[in-house]
């Protein structure tokens, strides 16, 4: 009986150093987003530009030349954009489209990256100083680096691309 009072009180200071532990999921998305900040894209947890939903949110962002700053824009998956919002390629509608048409192969590229995201991915942005990209972390830092190129060539492609051309030289290059 005294063994049974041992064990018992053993698990008593044992259990809450499990608790502490990471989860699979947590130390999946750990080095998810050690490997994708490696690789130069800044990650951090924020307020998503979506209706209804408060709770912070995971955002991937390129950023660009200080110098070079991007267009506006904002692209909402179906899943939570209204209906009378307009559409722009399967499954995604414009939330704020950029005030310049984008050139054909940068609208073709983002298009086809578009179609490629994993259906946790809700939006994708840009503003003067970096292009985002707000999603639920579904899938591995394998398949995930399948899109840095492409992000990084849009990125690249809309730098200096500003809805607002005095925004560079009004404040410096930094745009907003």
């Amino acid at each position: 009986m005294a063994w049974f009072f041992i064990l018992f009180a053993l698990m008593l200071v044992i259990s809450p150093v499990m608790w502490l532990k990471p989860s699979p999921r947590q130390r999946r998305i750990a080095a998810l987003r050690s490997q994708v900040m490696r690789a130069g894209v800044s990650v951090k947890l924020e307020s998503p530009p979506l209706h209804g939903i408060k709770t912070a949110m995971p955002v991937y962002r390129w950023h660009y030349p200080q110098e070079r700053p991007g267009p506006d824009f904002l692209l909402v998956r179906d899943s939570h954009a209204a209906d009378a919002l307009k559409p722009f390629a399967h499954g995604w509608r414009w939330r704020h489209e950029p005030l310049r048409p984008l050139p054909a192969p940068l609208e073709t590229r983002l298009r086809s990256l578009l179609g490629r995201l994993p259906q946790d991915a809700l939006v994708v942005e840009s503003g003067a100083r970096a292009l985002g990209l707000w999603w639920h972390e579904s899938q591995g830092f394998e398949r995930v680096s399948t899109y840095l190129e492409d992000f990084q060539a849009l990125r690249d492609g809309l730098a200096g691309r500003p809805d607002d051309p005095t925004a560079a030289s009004a404040f410096g290059g930094g745009g907003e």
